[in-house]
């Protein structure tokens, strides 16, 4: 079993700038993928980036190409997504999420994942 935990959302402004961690523990060796997706109300669960923790290749919804940037330290068992130039629609509950998972150009769906995280709020206001 993996468990997962997110920290680091909050309330900014449009065009500020938040940090979002995500912190393994347990059989933190089994997945290969971690990924954040994020829900809005009244919304499906979307993903917004995801990285293979071997190789370090990342992907990203095109909504956020360019501003959020997904990484990894794999000694602290750490997932971090730093979200850039915010925009109100960015406004959802943030998930972390883990797979062991065939490579794949895509964040992909959720029902692809095994592992999730209790999620963390982020609020963009205008």
């Amino acid at each position: 079993q993996v468990q997962l935990k997110e920290s680091g959302g909050g309330s900014v402004q449009a065009g500020g700038s938040l940090r979002l961690s995500c912190v393994a523990s347990g059989d933190t060796d089994s997945p290969n993928c971690v990924a954040w997706f994020r829900q809005a109300p009244g919304k499906e669960r979307e993903g917004v980036a995801a990285i293979y923790l071997g190789g370090g290749s990342t992907h990203y919804d095109d909504s956020v190409k360019g501003r959020f940037l997904i990484s990894r330290d794999s000694g602290k068992h750490t997932v971090s997504l730093q979200m850039n130039s915010l925009k109100p629609e960015d406004t959802a509950m943030y998930y972390c999420a883990a797979a062991q998972r065939y490579y794949s150009a895509t964040v992909g769906r959720p029902n692809e994942y095994h592992y999730w995280g209790q999620g963390t709020q982020v609020t963009v206001s205008s």
